[in-house]
């Protein structure tokens, strides 16, 4: 397996077409060759914990116009990408260290990808607040987390100082934006690009394979 290093934030609708289009490029060429890792970037790291509105958020960040058209070209990249996504739905931008959090602890369950997936699907199609910490233990024990242990995580702030030291080294390597793919740790594939480029990604890393047993 290659190692495939994820930097995202589960708010970010070019992370969820990302993903898509990576997973479409795997199902095309018939094979998978990577172990994921979801690493955390939040977008917007002094939102605070509650949340905010997200017009308010939306018109502040980018002015009434640019956030209606931006949104617009992000849904029809969206759309394409064969995803439902409802960003009328969503009523609050919400704070996402703990779902960063929850990312992290999942990884030893081996169903990291699927929960983001759900995260993906909660606030991006369902319009849900993936801020709530009941929400979040919901996902979890969905993927057979155990919800006591977690929402014990969560009181406890485990690993915050680790998840801000993780998301510092990414900003100090050079990472302003996400998502950012970094392919066996040397390799580094940035934005939500299309599923040819995956291909031909997957098709070197195939030759790549076929030359080392080869010579082998």
């Amino acid at each position: 397996m290659i190692t495939l290093d994820i930097i995202s934030d589960p708010i970010c609708p070019w992370c969820y077409i990302g993903k898509t289009h990576l997973d479409t490029a795997t199902q095309r060429a018939g094979f998978d060759p990577f172990d994921v890792s979801w690493r955390p970037f939040q977008l917007n790291p002094d939102m605070p914990r509650e949340g905010m509105n997200r017009k308010t958020y939306l018109e502040g960040k980018f002015g009434k116009e640019r956030a209606v058209q931006f949104y617009k070209q992000i849904e029809d990249t969206a759309v394409e990408a064969g995803l439902d996504v409802r960003f009328d739905l969503i009523e609050r931008t919400p704070n996402t260290f703990d779902a960063h959090r929850l990312i992290r602890w999942s990884r030893s369950t081996g169903q990291q990808s699927i929960l983001v997936h759900s995260l993906f699907l909660r606030y991006f199609v369902n319009g849900e607040d993936i801020s709530d910490r009941d929400l979040l233990l919901d996902a979890a024990a969905a993927i057979g987390m155990d919800r006591d242990v977690v929402a014990d995580l969560f009181e406890k702030n485990a690993d915050r100082e680790v998840l801000q030291n993780e998301e510092a080294a990414a900003r100090e390597i050079g990472v302003n934006g996400v998502p950012t793919f970094i392919v066996a740790n040397k390799h580094v594939v940035t934005g939500a690009q299309p599923p040819e480029l995956w291909g031909t990604v997957l098709e070197e890393l195939s030759e790549q394979a076929a030359q080392q047993t080869a010579e082998a």
